[in-house]
């Protein structure tokens, strides 16, 4: 038995000013920044209600695009859980594992990291 659950929601972006992305996305969504971004680091994350899901803006290399966190408290019942249903892996990274859906969709599997995991995930068998 393990439990998982969505963690995030990251907006990849393919940008030299990730503080003007995450204004754009901070604005489109109502969730403010955090009181002093980071605007040179890998990433800005909103604030959003606690135990709510995260909203993460992401600078990266490749074509912008957004992806999906699966957090869970197996990493390897999970990939397994998900490969039966069609996903592949296609890296794994110290912490976390990079998966594609059968749709080409793009997600991320790691361990648990926001309130209410317990409380709020999916129990598989």
């Amino acid at each position: 038995m393990h439990r998982s659950r969505l963690g995030n929601i990251v907006i990849d972006c393919r940008t030299d000013d990730l503080l003007a992305e995450a204004r754009f996305w901070s604005a489109a969504l109502g969730y403010p920044l955090p009181p002093e971004p980071d605007a040179g680091g890998p990433f800005i994350q909103l604030v959003t209600p606690p135990g709510d899901m995260q909203v993460i803006v992401q600078r990266v290399r490749h074509e912008a695009r957004a992806h999906l966190d699966i957090e869970t408290d197996s990493i390897d019942s999970e990939v397994a859980r998900l490969e039966r249903l069609g996903a592949m892996v296609v890296s794994r990274k110290d912490g976390w594992v990079v998966m594609q859906a059968p749709s080409g969709h793009r997600f991320c599997v790691g361990s648990p990291y926001r309130e209410g995991f317990e409380q709020g995930a999916n129990v598989w068998e």
